[in-house]
């Protein structure tokens, strides 16, 4: 199902983040740190394994997708839908502040198995009851550098600190500060590290 999406989309020849991650992800069940610029194809790097990994109805999330803006999870949400139109099984809620949130905790408790957040609005989920995330198998950070420049640092830790211990964790970031080598650090194990381009260059 996933193929036939990707190649209605027009895709053809895979990114080098692409090309590194996608074979990896759909084998394995260990961590990963990608770090690849920003237009690099990062969403289909995770996004297409992520997808490949549902395959009946769910409840509660098992793919959670953790990135900085309203506008990147937007847009996140919407690839992931293009990427599992033939996977009816997978549904994808997008949460993000600003918008409804009652709107988005009715979507959550009818059942999805894909959650794309940001930081922020997931935090007062959380805190809510709204949303439960002890079914989470792969937790996504997407950008976080970027989470972390914007503040974001003691929401991560509240979050990753609210799904299972047994996950995997997917690291995307253009960057790699101390602060996100920290998050890895404290919540990966050993995770495979591929690099687009040179470490830490800007876009």
């Amino acid at each position: 199902q996933v193929v036939k999406a990707v190649t209605d989309m027009g895709f053809e020849q895979p990114t080098p983040i692409q090309m590194e991650a996608i074979p990896h992800l759909l084998k394995s069940k260990s961590d990963f740190v990608g770090l690849a610029q920003t237009g690099t194809g990062k969403t289909a790097a995770f996004g297409l394994p992520l997808v490949n990994r549902i395959t009946e109805s769910q409840k509660y999330p098992k793919g959670l997708i953790i990135c900085p803006t309203r506008e990147l999870c937007l847009q996140i949400a919407k690839d992931l839908q293009n990427y599992s139109k033939y996977e009816k099984n997978a549904t994808v809620e997008a949460v993000y502040g600003g918008a409804d949130i009652q709107r988005q905790i009715k979507n959550i408790r009818n059942g999805v198995s894909i959650i794309v957040a940001t930081p922020g609005r997931l935090v007062d989920l959380i805190e809510r009851k709204a949303i439960q995330l002890n079914e989470v198998e792969v937790v996504v950070l997407d950008e976080a550098d970027e989470m972390l420049n914007m503040g974001f640092k003691e929401d991560l830790d509240f979050i990753l600190s609210a799904t299972p211990e047994e996950k995997s964790t997917w690291l995307f970031s253009a960057t790699m500060p101390k602060e996100v080598a920290r998050i890895g650090k404290t919540y990966m194990t050993d995770p495979l590290e591929v690099s687009i381009g040179n470490k830490n260059e800007g876009n």
